[in-house]
Protein backbone atom coordinates (compact mmCIF):
# COMPACT_ATOMS: atom_id res chain seq x y z
CA UNK A 1 0.00 0.00 0.00
CA UNK A 2 1.71 3.49 -1.20
CA UNK A 3 1.82 6.04 1.37
CA UNK A 4 -0.35 8.65 0.43
CA UNK A 5 1.28 11.45 1.37
CA UNK A 6 4.65 10.75 0.40
CA UNK A 7 4.40 7.46 -1.77
CA UNK A 8 6.87 5.01 -0.25
CA UNK A 9 5.78 1.57 -1.43
CA UNK A 10 5.30 -0.08 1.86
CA UNK A 11 2.87 0.96 4.91
CA UNK A 12 2.32 -0.93 8.42
CA UNK A 13 -1.47 -1.87 9.83
CA UNK A 14 -1.93 -0.22 13.33
CA UNK A 15 -5.32 -1.37 13.77
CA UNK A 16 -7.94 -3.54 11.83
CA UNK A 17 -11.89 -3.34 12.24
CA UNK A 18 -14.55 -4.00 10.22
CA UNK A 19 -17.23 -1.28 8.74
CA UNK A 20 -20.42 -1.20 6.68
CA UNK A 21 -22.00 -4.08 8.75
CA UNK A 22 -18.70 -6.05 8.03
CA UNK A 23 -19.02 -6.08 4.66
CA UNK A 24 -15.77 -4.06 4.39
CA UNK A 25 -12.53 -4.04 6.71
CA UNK A 26 -11.28 -0.62 7.99
CA UNK A 27 -6.99 -0.34 8.51
CA UNK A 28 -5.62 2.17 10.35
CA UNK A 29 -1.87 2.76 8.69
CA UNK A 30 1.49 4.25 9.57
CA UNK A 31 4.17 5.48 6.34
CA UNK A 32 7.63 3.70 7.63
CA UNK A 33 9.50 6.47 5.47
CA UNK A 34 7.54 9.93 6.69
CA UNK A 35 5.48 8.65 9.35
CA UNK A 36 1.94 9.79 8.69
CA UNK A 37 -0.81 8.00 9.46
CA UNK A 38 -3.95 7.43 7.01
CA UNK A 39 -6.91 5.20 6.74
CA UNK A 40 -7.79 2.43 4.30
CA UNK A 41 -11.33 0.41 3.58
CA UNK A 42 -11.22 -3.00 2.12
CA UNK A 43 -13.77 -4.46 0.24
CA UNK A 44 -14.44 -7.80 -2.07
CA UNK A 45 -15.00 -6.57 -5.06
CA UNK A 46 -18.67 -7.82 -6.85
CA UNK A 47 -18.86 -7.61 -10.65
CA UNK A 48 -22.10 -7.91 -12.87
CA UNK A 49 -21.87 -9.33 -16.35
CA UNK A 50 -24.21 -7.86 -18.95
CA UNK A 51 -26.00 -9.36 -21.28
CA UNK A 52 -23.60 -7.56 -23.99
CA UNK A 53 -20.18 -9.45 -22.24
CA UNK A 54 -19.15 -6.31 -20.75
CA UNK A 55 -17.78 -6.50 -16.63
CA UNK A 56 -19.05 -4.09 -14.54
CA UNK A 57 -18.80 -3.26 -10.44
CA UNK A 58 -21.97 -4.25 -8.64
CA UNK A 59 -23.81 -1.59 -7.84
CA UNK A 60 -26.86 -0.68 -5.23
CA UNK A 61 -27.50 2.55 -7.36
CA UNK A 62 -28.67 0.62 -10.41
CA UNK A 63 -30.63 -1.75 -8.51
CA UNK A 64 -32.59 0.64 -6.86
CA UNK A 65 -33.09 2.42 -10.00
CA UNK A 66 -34.14 -0.91 -11.62
CA UNK A 67 -36.59 -1.49 -8.87
CA UNK A 68 -37.73 2.24 -8.30
CA UNK A 69 -39.67 1.70 -12.16
CA UNK A 70 -41.32 -1.14 -10.98
CA UNK A 71 -42.59 0.60 -7.47
CA UNK A 72 -44.07 3.84 -9.54
CA UNK A 73 -46.92 4.29 -8.55
CA UNK A 74 -46.73 1.97 -5.29
CA UNK A 75 -46.12 3.09 -1.32
CA UNK A 76 -42.44 2.63 -1.41
CA UNK A 77 -40.04 5.71 -0.41
CA UNK A 78 -36.43 5.84 -0.79
CA UNK A 79 -35.50 4.87 2.12
CA UNK A 80 -37.45 1.22 1.50
CA UNK A 81 -35.38 1.17 -2.36
CA UNK A 82 -32.38 1.93 -0.48
CA UNK A 83 -32.64 -0.91 2.34
CA UNK A 84 -33.70 -3.39 -0.43
CA UNK A 85 -30.39 -2.80 -2.44
CA UNK A 86 -28.12 -3.31 0.96
CA UNK A 87 -30.11 -6.76 1.04
CA UNK A 88 -29.36 -7.62 -2.19
CA UNK A 89 -25.98 -6.93 -2.20
CA UNK A 90 -25.56 -8.43 1.18
CA UNK A 91 -27.26 -11.52 0.04
CA UNK A 92 -25.38 -12.02 -3.36
CA UNK A 93 -22.13 -11.48 -1.08
CA UNK A 94 -22.64 -14.55 0.95
CA UNK A 95 -23.25 -16.68 -1.70
CA UNK A 96 -18.65 -16.22 -1.85
CA UNK A 97 -19.18 -15.81 -5.86
CA UNK A 98 -17.16 -12.41 -7.31
CA UNK A 99 -18.86 -12.22 -10.18
CA UNK A 100 -22.47 -12.86 -11.36
CA UNK A 101 -24.65 -12.48 -14.47
CA UNK A 102 -27.31 -9.63 -14.50
CA UNK A 103 -30.29 -11.73 -14.90
CA UNK A 104 -29.04 -13.49 -11.72
CA UNK A 105 -29.06 -9.85 -9.75
CA UNK A 106 -32.20 -9.62 -10.93
CA UNK A 107 -33.18 -12.82 -9.46
CA UNK A 108 -31.71 -11.88 -6.39
CA UNK A 109 -33.85 -9.05 -6.09
CA UNK A 110 -37.18 -11.16 -6.28
CA UNK A 111 -36.95 -12.20 -3.03
CA UNK A 112 -36.61 -8.87 -1.20
CA UNK A 113 -39.23 -6.82 -3.25
CA UNK A 114 -41.84 -9.32 -2.57
CA UNK A 115 -41.50 -8.39 0.71
CA UNK A 116 -41.48 -5.20 0.11
CA UNK A 117 -44.65 -4.47 -2.32
CA UNK A 118 -46.35 -7.80 -4.08
CA UNK A 119 -47.36 -5.18 -7.60
CA UNK A 120 -44.02 -4.18 -7.82
CA UNK A 121 -42.78 -8.11 -7.29
CA UNK A 122 -45.05 -8.62 -10.10
CA UNK A 123 -44.18 -6.13 -12.22
CA UNK A 124 -40.34 -6.71 -11.92
CA UNK A 125 -40.44 -10.79 -11.81
CA UNK A 126 -42.89 -10.78 -15.47
CA UNK A 127 -39.07 -9.52 -16.80
CA UNK A 128 -36.59 -11.54 -14.78
CA UNK A 129 -38.68 -14.52 -14.79
CA UNK A 130 -39.94 -13.91 -18.72
CA UNK A 131 -43.58 -14.27 -18.40
CA UNK A 132 -44.92 -14.89 -22.10
CA UNK A 133 -48.30 -15.40 -21.19
CA UNK A 134 -51.37 -14.51 -19.08
CA UNK A 135 -50.99 -17.78 -17.37
CA UNK A 136 -47.34 -17.07 -15.98
CA UNK A 137 -49.26 -13.77 -14.36
CA UNK A 138 -51.87 -16.17 -13.35
CA UNK A 139 -49.39 -18.87 -11.36
CA UNK A 140 -47.01 -15.87 -10.00
CA UNK A 141 -50.46 -14.50 -8.33
CA UNK A 142 -51.62 -18.08 -7.10
CA UNK A 143 -48.12 -18.42 -5.55
CA UNK A 144 -48.48 -15.19 -3.90
CA UNK A 145 -52.09 -15.78 -2.57
CA UNK A 146 -50.40 -19.43 -1.15
CA UNK A 147 -47.15 -17.72 0.55
CA UNK A 148 -48.02 -14.73 1.16
CA UNK A 149 -44.78 -12.35 2.49
CA UNK A 150 -44.43 -11.20 6.01
CA UNK A 151 -44.02 -8.00 5.04
CA UNK A 152 -45.79 -5.00 6.00
CA UNK A 153 -49.49 -4.63 4.53
CA UNK A 154 -50.30 -3.03 1.63
CA UNK A 155 -51.32 0.18 2.78
CA UNK A 156 -53.01 1.53 -0.79
CA UNK A 157 -56.27 -0.56 -0.30
CA UNK A 158 -58.85 1.40 1.68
Amino acid sequence: MYCPFCRHPDSRVIDSRTADDGLSIRRRRQCPECGRRFTTTETASLTVIKRSGVVEPFSREKVMSGVRKACQGRPVTEADLAILAQQVEESVRSTGIAQFDANEIGLAILPHLRDLDQVAFLRFASVYQAFDTLADFESAISELRTHPSAARPDSTKE
